[in-house]
C-alpha cells in the first residue's frame, strides 16, 4: 500500500495527516474542487455535479475521507443543515460509485465521523461504540454519514469510521474559540463533558487504522480522560496565560446568538476509547495537562 487519496486534505487534520504520511514514505494526493490551486498533488472532483477525475480512484491504494462542511462555522439555517449533511453523504456516494466500477479497488476506506453520533448531552453516563444514536440533527447526520461510508463493505473493502471528539489544536477548532474572548469563562453550566483528543493522536490514529488490518468498523477517536467544559476552559486559560473567570456564559444567551447550534456547546458526553486501545492503539496524550503543555509550548 503506497498511494493514499485524501478528501478534505486542505483542512486542519488533512494537512497534518498528509505531512505525517509523507514522512513515512507514502505518496499522498488530495481530491479538490480546484486541483490546480493546490501545492499538493491533487485530482479534481465536484460533489454537487457527482464528477471526479477518472484517474483518481485507480491511483489510490487507500482512501481517507475527511471532507465535510464545518458544523460550527455558521448558524444552522435550513440551507446550512442541508450542506452539512450532503457534503458528507454525497461525497461518499461519489467515491462509492467510482470504486464499484473498478476491478482493482482500494484495500481500505477510512472515514471521519463524529462522536455526536450518540446525542448532544449524555450527562455522566459513559458512552461506547455500542451506545445508541441520538435523535437530534447532528446525531442523525452522523448516522447517515456512516451509512453512506459503510457501503464500501459490500465491495469487500475494509472500512473504518473514526468518531472524532473535540480536536485540540492551536491552529483551529474549539480551543482558539474558547480562548477568543478577552476573559475565558465556562459555557452554559460548565458541567457538560468534552471528550477531546490531541490533533497528533488523531493523525496517528488514522495511520494506525490504515496500517492495521484488524481495525474495522466504528471507533471513538477521543482521549481516555474527558473533562468538563469548565475544567478545559480553566486549564487552557492557564496554559495560554489568559485570565479565567468562573462565571458561566448563560445558555440562553448562547442560544440567542447561535440558535440550534448552541445545543452542541451546552451539552456533552463522556465517551470511552477502550475499543481502539483494545485494538492496539497507544495514545501519546492521555491527559489534558500534558496535551495543553505540548500545544502551548514555546
Amino acid at each position: 500500500m503506497k498511494n493514499i487519496l485524501i478528501t478534505g486534505g486542505s483542512g486542519l487534520v488533512g494537512k497534518e495527516l498528509t505531512k505525517a504520511l509523507e514522512s513515512k514514505g507514502y505518496q499522498v494526493a488530495w481530491l479538490s474542487r480546484k486541483p490546480a490551486h493546490q501545492s499538493q498533488k491533487s485530482f479534481g472532483w465536484d460533489v454537487k455535479k457527482q464528477e471526479i477525475d477518472a484517474e483518481a480512484i485507480p491511483w489510490a491504494d487507500a482512501i481517507i475521507h475527511l471532507a465535510g462542511a464545518g458544523v460550527a462555522e455558521k448558524r444552522w439555517t435550513p440551507e446550512r443543515k442541508k450542506l452539512i449533511l450532503e457534503s458528507r453523504t454525497l461525497s461518499a456516494k461519489l467515491l462509492f460509485e467510482q470504486v464499484r466500477t473498478l476491478e482493482k479497488k482500494p484495500s481500505v476506506v477510512i472515514s471521519a465521523s463524529g462522536s455526536n453520533l450518540y446525542g448532544l448531552d449524555n450527562g455522566e453516563v459513559w458512552i461506547n461504540e455500542e451506545s445508541p444514536a441520538g435523535s437530534d440533527f447532528l446525531s442523525q447526520v452522523v448516522v447517515k454519514w456512516e451509512k453512506s461510508v459503510q457501503q464500501f463493505e459490500s465491495l469487500g473493502i475494509r472500512t473504518v469510521c473514526l468518531r472524532t471528539g473535540v480536536v485540540l489544536s492551536t491552529k483551529g477548532g474549539a480551543l482558539p474559540q474558547l480562548l477568543q474572548p478577552p476573559v475565558a469563562a465556562p459555557l452554559g453550566s460548565g458541567h457538560q463533558y468534552m471528550s477531546w483528543i490531541h490533533w497528533k493522536d488523531l493523525v496517528n490514529m488514522y495511520i494506525f487504522a490504515l496500517e492495521n488490518t484488524n481495525i474495522t468498523g466504528g471507533y471513538n477517536a477521543v482521549a481516555p480522560k474527558p473533562v468538563t467544559n469548565r475544567e478545559l476552559t480553566k486549564q487552557a486559560a492557564k496554559h495560554k496565560g489568559k485570565a479565567f473567570i468562573n462565571l458561566p456564559v448563560p445558555g440562553f444567551l448562547l442560544k440567542i446568538v447561535l440558535g440550534e447550534m448552541a445545543d452542541m456547546i451546552l451539552g456533552g458526553s463522556k465517551i470511552s476509547c477502550d475499543k481502539i486501545i483494545s485494538g492496539g492503539y497507544k495514545f501519546d496524550f492521555t491527559t489534558l495537562d500534558h496535551t495543553l503543555k505540548d500545544l502551548f509550548k514555546p
